[in-house]
This record gives structure tokens, C-alpha cells and sequence, in this order.
């Protein structure tokens, strides 16, 4: 009885905190995948052109956004969270250039890479990416790169926790003949401004 007396306090310390762990775990995959299947989904978006290359609207960029706050669920990334999206082009010195940026959810978090309109003349934007692992734009091809930044709420404390900000982000090419004069909002849609 006394052995256990002493042990008790470690031993629920111990279970208490690997549940902890375990939830931050799965909350941080959960907002990688997320991150990965916003930046698949707009990369494939576009008006269906026979003429031209396809060019995207205001609208279908909220429709994605709603989409990544129904997948994210319980997270309630529209209050807990910060979707950012950035079209990554080639500007016409050769360097990259942040053609634009989208934002969605009510969390305070400024991109971690830079902001619409960085790059737009010279090669002072290498990337957007950490250092050392930056992805860039290709000639005529579009990168789309998203980050979120989520506000982790957790289960027991947040003392056990390795971080109260979960950020992640991923990149796709665009993958088709994407229109990057613009994009288009003949229907008025809100423009989910990052400022």
C-alpha cells in the first residue's frame, strides 16, 4: 500500500502526460495533411478554358477555404486557426516572386515567408520555404505554396505540451496552364485578404 502511495503520483504524471503527447501528435498530423490537401486542391482549381489558360476566381479560392475548415473538423480552423495561400511565380527579372496571398481563419499569424508582392522586381526572394529547403516557381509554372498556423488547445495542460502554435505548410505545382495575369472576380465574392 505505501509502495504504491509513493508510486502513484509518478506513474499518473507519466500517463498523463503521454496522453498529452499523443493528442499533440495527432493534432500536428492532422494539420500537415491538412496543409498538403489545401495546397493539392488549389493547385488543380481553375475556369475550364478552351482558348486560354485557365484562369481562378475569388470564389472558388473561398470555396476551398470552406472545404479546409470542414476537413479540419473539431480543430476549428476558423477560429483556432490561420490558412495562408501564396501563388509562387518566376518574376520577369528571373526570381521569384509572391504574386499573391489569401488568408483564412481569425488566429493572428503573419507568413512565416514572406508576403504578397515580396519579389515582384529582382532576385532578392530565393524561395518560399525554411532555409535550405526553399521550393521555388518554375518558368511558366506555378508553385502554390500553403502554411497554417493553428492555436493548440490541449487536453490536459499546456505545459506538457511542445508548442501552444502547431505551423505547418506544403507546395504543389500547378498543374495545369494556369492564367497568373489575375485572379477574377466578375461575381463580387469577398476577397479573403491576408491584411
Amino acid at each position: 500500500m505505501i509502495e504504491f502511495a509513493i508510486v502513484l503520483p509518478v506513474l499518473l504524471t507519466l500517463i498523463l502526460y503521454g496522453i498529452e503527447l499523443a493528442n499533440y501528435v495527432i493534432v500536428r498530423q492532422q494539420v500537415s495533411q491538412l496543409a498538403q490537401q489545401v495546397a493539392d486542391n488549389a493547385s488543380r482549381i481553375g475556369v475550364q478554358e478552351v482558348l486560354r489558360n485557365r484562369p481562378i476566381t475569388e470564389g472558388q479560392i473561398n470555396d476551398l477555404f470552406v472545404g479546409a475548415d470542414l476537413q479540419a473538423g473539431n480543430l476549428n480552423l476558423s477560429n483556432n486557426g490561420r490558412v495562408i495561400l501564396s501563388s509562387l511565380v518566376v518574376n520577369s527579372d528571373g526570381g521569384q516572386w509572391i504574386q499573391w496571398q489569401r488568408c483564412y481563419g481569425r488566429f493572428a499569424h503573419a507568413s512565416t515567408f514572406g508576403n504578397e508582392g515580396d519579389g515582384a522586381t529582382g532576385k532578392t526572394l530565393t524561395g518560399m520555404g525554411p532555409t535550405g529547403s526553399q521550393v521555388q516557381a518554375m518558368n511558366k509554372v506555378p508553385l502554390v505554396f500553403t502554411e497554417i498556423a493553428l492555436s493548440y488547445k490541449p487536453v490536459i495542460s499546456s505545459r506538457w505540451a511542445p508548442s501552444s502554435i502547431i505551423s505547418e505548410y506544403a507546395s504543389f505545382y500547378v498543374r495545369d496552364d494556369r492564367d497568373t495575369s489575375a485572379i477574377q472576380n466578375s461575381n463580387d465574392d469577398p476577397v479573403a485578404r491576408c491584411r
